[in-house]
């Protein structure tokens, strides 16, 4: 890491991720409802062909039945929780790092950046849980056995809720997104900043990273983050989305009854999908980010 640091600011890094997270979500969003509807698909009955046989199976049958706007069901609570998320959880990161800092010029470990990229997912649990939520339960809503169409959009999703279950029904899955995000966060951003680091030619700065090995770096980085993430996200898709009171014990009775049902590989159910997701996405992710960063230190030096 021999890059000469550069102070940090955690203000820069809440407003360039913020516009970071709105590219991830435009980019990404087709292949996170595949995801979602693979997760969350019931059992097949014995004899009978499971609902989606596979990732593609499903993208084309959203897209044949429900057209691109299927696709892209369910965005409206990531857009609009997704640019405080993101901008919290790149908020969280600098933080994290300036905090391990006893002079702005000290260069962080990649045990240090792991610890920040961490704290960025406590950061950002608040605002995750409630878009996941919502997110989840619009994504498969026209799964529903009756065929009725229970949430009109994100805001009546959002309603019903609180007037259901009140705050606790809304944050339903808080403990699994930690779970998800703590971990995940730090292999996030770790991955991404030792890879800027080898792909950056000798004798150049990081901060002259080309758009291209940016978008490899983001994209790799995006991959890792979620080989970690995925058993605690299948958890939390069929925790978030199951009726109220069918499993009391939380996580431990999702986690029982699909190891029970359907074998220890259900945990990565959407494997594919997240995966052709990831690069795409978290490229898309990164290069927003470090494009807002590099105007941002030309409009405001000093902020």
């Amino acid at each position: 890491m021999a890059d000469k640091a550069k102070p940090i600011s955690p203000l820069k890094n809440l407003l360039a991720g913020g516009f970071g997270g709105m590219c991830l979500v435009f980019v990404g969003h087709p292949l996170d409802t595949v995801k979602v509807r693979l997760q969350t698909q019931p059992p097949s009955l014995p004899g009978q062909p499971p609902m989606y046989s596979g990732t593609f199976d499903c993208f084309r049958k959203t897209l044949v039945r429900e057209g691109i706007t299927g696709l892209y069901r369910g965005m409206a609570a990531p857009i609009i929780g997704v640019t405080p998320m993101f901008a919290v959880c790149f908020f969280g990161f600098g933080l994290g790092k300036k905090l391990q800092q006893k002079h702005p010029e000290d260069v962080l470990s990649y045990p240090q950046i792991f610890a920040a990229g961490m704290l960025s997912g406590v950061f950002t649990t608040g605002i995750m849980t409630l878009g996941e939520r919502i997110k989840c339960l619009l994504q498969v809503r026209i799964q529903a056995s009756s065929g009725e169409t229970k949430y009109t959009g994100a805001l009546d999703c959002a309603k019903k809720l609180y007037q259901e279950s009140g705050i606790r029904g809304i944050y339903k899955g808080t403990v699994l997104t930690l779970m998800r995000d703590v971990p995940a966060s730090g292999m996030y951003f770790m991955t991404y900043e030792w890879l800027k680091n080898i792909l950056t030619p000798e004798g150049k700065s990081v901060s002259e990273l080309s758009v291209p090995r940016i978008l490899v770096a983001g994209g790799i980085a995006g991959i890792f983050n979620w080989a970690v993430a995925i058993p605690p996200d299948v958890l939390k898709s069929r925790f978030q989305t199951a009726p109220p009171g069918k499993y009391p014990n939380g996580f431990r009775d999702v986690l029982r009854e699909l190891i029970r049902d359907e074998g220890v590989t259900s945990l990565y159910k959407g494997f594919n999908a997240v995966m052709i997701r990831a690069f795409p996405a978290n490229a898309a992710c990164f290069l927003g980010f470090e494009v807002a960063m590099k105007f941002l230190n030309w409009a405001t030096p000093n902020l």
